[in-house]
């Protein structure tokens, strides 16, 4: 395997564990060490081998399953409805996948994508040289393709379709008049598998066929009511067909020559920005009064795709020159910042202990008096925490002129000052894709103008620079910010809440968001159709909540303004000239403190 190759797995690998993470609600299953070492548990995810795309669907889909039963699927409850009738167990966890499944589909388009894929793979792998009689079906793998077919909407091939054709008229005649119900209470999952598990029982086939389904369990493992892993059970009906799926041809469309990793990334890095939405989702339900008229024309954007590479040259270039004046401060701060944190890391020792590692120093004293006892030394457990920065910057229309330089200047000082100290830095900005509205309100407008509609604008959410990303590769992206026409309007509690999305999900241990932005947050068209106070009342409570209720610690450098009526940690910036010794300072002082955790 080469080295780029290997690369991107491992990037596929985070990637995954990290869509898991936002899909489970689950912001710490990467720390976590199952104790049974479960071989679905979505904390450890390995990639063996990689041959072709039908491994990357296969494996997407698997972990999206076992994020969404983690969210959506409760042990004690399936166990409480779990079918007294032993040949219906397996039918029954088949369906309870299938329930928890749907609901990831309803929830991100992607996730629906992930399992129609991976399902029809599945499917147009399946072989039977004999295929006459119900006998040749199992009545798990014809039940499995009847949920498909019904509640995932996958589309059947000819052989498949003969499959459920031998057991289909049993499964409608039992399920077809409570299908409606079941469907309305997906989110439901006590009253959806008490259904079902009533259903089950009181299917005819299992009337005449109870041996041959006890036969099957027995084969399956299915038969034991302790089992606390539902998903094993599904994946275990499968297991008479696993041979014939592993020799059987890819589809033409899935040739091994046309794969590509970097589109598999891409679609990856989609998913991504699927599940910060949910993120962003769950933490402004805060406030139920702040209202979102529309999303739909909302974009997150790297900063690459908004102008060309010409462009970003001389914009970069220009950025460059404002730069010159500050070589100074540049080398100050980046030698000062270094030796504080590089100190924290160096190696540092407990001495005159009674057990660890001996301590050769003091050997001379017990020569020159053997009543001494032996000294020992034990390496001391420190205090520096691996960190990552999060910059978000507003690009607001007021910032136009000097702020937006000053902002777009500290963004490329604390980058390349944090990277020598080994400390990942990730640079974002927002602002609106148009004045007055944009898009969003001529809908609001087409609509009749409903009365305080909420936030009524295209949001424009910018990616500077990655986490993972280095200084030198993303450095072009920064001059953007000097771009003319791209700053426009502001909505700081939306901003904040994507920024966090983002952070939270990052595996390193401190993490510190700041924000650089000129004061309150302002957008004259959804202001004028809501209180006055709506943006600002939202800013606030999404500040608190991150300041008091999650260990992230924000803060915020105002230029011009101060916007400590909003943030607990807040600097002031007036003059360009203040820029060095404030961020010394100010940088300084938030190493050297210790984050009081909630």
């Amino acid at each position: 395997m080469s080295s780029r190759e290997s690369t991107l797995k491992e990037k596929f690998r985070i990637a995954l564990t990290s869509t898991a993470k936002v899909i489970s609600d689950d912001f710490h299953l990467n720390r976590k060490v199952s104790e049974e070492n479960k071989s679905k548990n979505t904390s450890s995810i390995e990639i063996d081998t990689i041959n072709n795309p039908s491994d990357f669907i296969k494996l997407r889909a698997e972990t999206d399953s076992s994020a969404l039963k983690k969210k959506f699927s409760n042990k004690a409850i399936h166990q409480k409805n779990l079918p007294g009738n032993n040949s219906s167990r397996s039918l029954y966890n088949i369906a309870e996948k299938i329930r928890y499944e749907a609901l990831g589909g309803q929830m991100l388009k992607g996730i629906k994508k992930n399992f129609l894929e991976n399902y029809s793979q599945i499917i147009k792998q399946k072989r039977r040289d004999q295929l006459k009689t119900k006998e040749d079906v199992s009545v798990t793998e014809a039940f499995e393709l009847y949920m498909l077919k019904n509640f995932h909407n996958v589309k059947l091939n000819p052989l498949t379709s003969k499959m459920l054709n031998f057991w289909e008229k049993d499964f409608e005649k039992s399920i077809e008049k409570h299908r409606e119900f079941l469907m309305d209470n997906l989110k439901n999952q006590n009253t959806y598998s008490s259904r079902f598990s009533q259903i089950l029982q009181e299917m005819d086939i299992f009337q005449s066929e109870e041996d041959e389904t006890n036969e099957e369990n027995q084969d399956q493992g299915e038969d034991n009511p302790s089992n606390d892993d539902q998903n094993n059970d599904n994946e275990d009906t499968k297991d008479e067909n696993k041979d014939q799926e592993t020799q059987a041809t890819l589809d033409a469309d899935y040739e091994v020559d046309k794969f590509n990793l970097d589109e598999q990334l891409s679609e990856i890095e989609t998913d991504e920005q699927s599940t910060e939405q949910i993120l962003k989702k769950n933490i402004d339900n805060l406030d139920l009064d702040y209202k979102v008229f529309t999303s739909q024309f909302d974009e997150i954007v790297k900063a690459e795709n908004l102008e060309n590479a010409d462009e970003a040259n001389k914009l970069r270039k220009s950025l460059d020159q404002q730069l010159i004046g500050f070589q100074d401060v540049i080398t100050k701060l980046a030698n000062k910042l270094q030796r504080q944190l590089l100190a924290k890391q160096n190696r540092a020792w407990e001495f005159d202990l009674e057990e660890g590692l001996l301590d050769s120093s003091k050997l001379p004293r017990i020569i020159m008096d053997p009543y001494n006892s032996l000294s020992f030394k034990k390496e001391k457990d420190l205090d520096f925490k691996d960190t990552v920065v999060t910059l978000l910057i507003d690009n607001s229309g007021s910032m136009r002129g000097r702020p937006i330089t000053i902002a777009a200047i500290c963004a490329d000082i604390l980058s390349r000052t944090l990277e020598r100290c080994s400390v990942k830095v990730e640079i974002l900005g927002f602002t609106t894709k148009n004045w007055k509205g944009g898009q969003s309100r001529e809908l609001w407008a087409k609509n009749s103008k409903p009365k305080t509609p909420g936030r009524l604008n295209d949001l424009r959410h910018i990616i500077y620079k990655g986490a993972d990303t280095h200084w030198r590769q993303a450095k072009n992206n920064l001059g953007l910010m000097l771009k003319e026409g791209l700053l426009k309007e502001n909505i700081d509690g939306e901003a904040i809440s994507w920024a966090y999305s983002r952070i939270k999900k990052r595996k390193e241990e401190r993490k510190i968001l700041m924000v650089i932005s000129d004061g309150a947050p302002v957008d004259d068209s959804t202001l004028s159709v809501n209180s006055g106070d709506f943006l600002e009342k939202h800013l606030k409570k999404i500040v608190k909540y991150i300041e008091n209720k999650s260990d992230i610690e924000v803060l915020a450098i105002g230029i011009g303004h101060d916007v400590s009526r909003y943030y607990d940690k807040a600097i002031k910036i007036t003059d360009v000239n203040e820029l060095g010794d404030v961020m010394i300072s100010q940088l300084s002082s938030l190493f050297d403190t210790k984050k009081k955790y909630h």
